[in-house]
Order: structure tokens, then C-alpha cells, then sequence
């Protein structure tokens, strides 16, 4: 069963673009605060704060190994929330409406 603050978490981390552009640079690997930083015209300061908001939604996991923050994409509340959608998909298509 899916939590409904962890959905809400997870639906206000994707709300913004930067956080998803976050997400899709992490698809193909690991990668430290300043590698996610590099594409944009934000400081680093911003984009440390974007990761904040997907790390309190568990969209990503924090590394840390030595001076060096690495972060990872967890698919997990992805995947509670497409379930989410799937079940509400579900719900409408078989016509009920209680």
C-alpha cells in the first residue's frame, strides 16, 4: 500500500524541472553534487538544495566517501507512485464513479 505523504513527497520533488533533470542525469549512473551542478546556470548552493528535496522524497540516496557527496536514483517511490496511478487508472476504466 502506498503512503500518502510518502506519494505527496514524491509528486512535489517532480514538480519542478530542475529536480527531474536531476533525476534523469542520475539514470545513468552515480554522480557527485558538482557533476549534477555542471548543466546549469544555478549555483551550487541551488542545486544542493534541489537534491535536499528529492533525498526527503527517497527519489535519491546520498554517498558520502570522504570529502565526496555522491547521489544515486532510487526508483522505489517511483514506483509507489506509477502504482498509485495505475490503481486510479484502474478505478476510472471500470466505469464506477463511487
Amino acid at each position: 500500500m502506498v503512503e500518502y505523504g510518502a506519494l505527496d513527497d514524491t509528486f512535489k520533488a517532480l514538480s519542478d524541472a530542475t529536480r527531474r533533470a536531476i533525476l534523469n542525469q542520475l539514470m545513468s549512473g552515480p554522480a557527485r553534487i558538482g557533476e549534477l551542478a555542471a548543466p546549469y546556470r544555478i549555483s551550487l548552493n541551488a542545486v544542493s538544495k534541489h537534491v535536499r528535496v528529492l533525498e526527503q522524497a527517497k527519489l535519491v540516496k546520498r554517498e558520502v566517501r570522504g570529502r565526496e557527496h555522491w547521489i544515486r536514483f532510487n526508483e522505489t517511490p517511483l514506483r509507489d507512485a506509477r502504482t498509485w496511478a495505475d490503481s486510479m487508472l484502474k478505478f476510472r476504466a471500470s466505469g464506477r464513479t463511487d
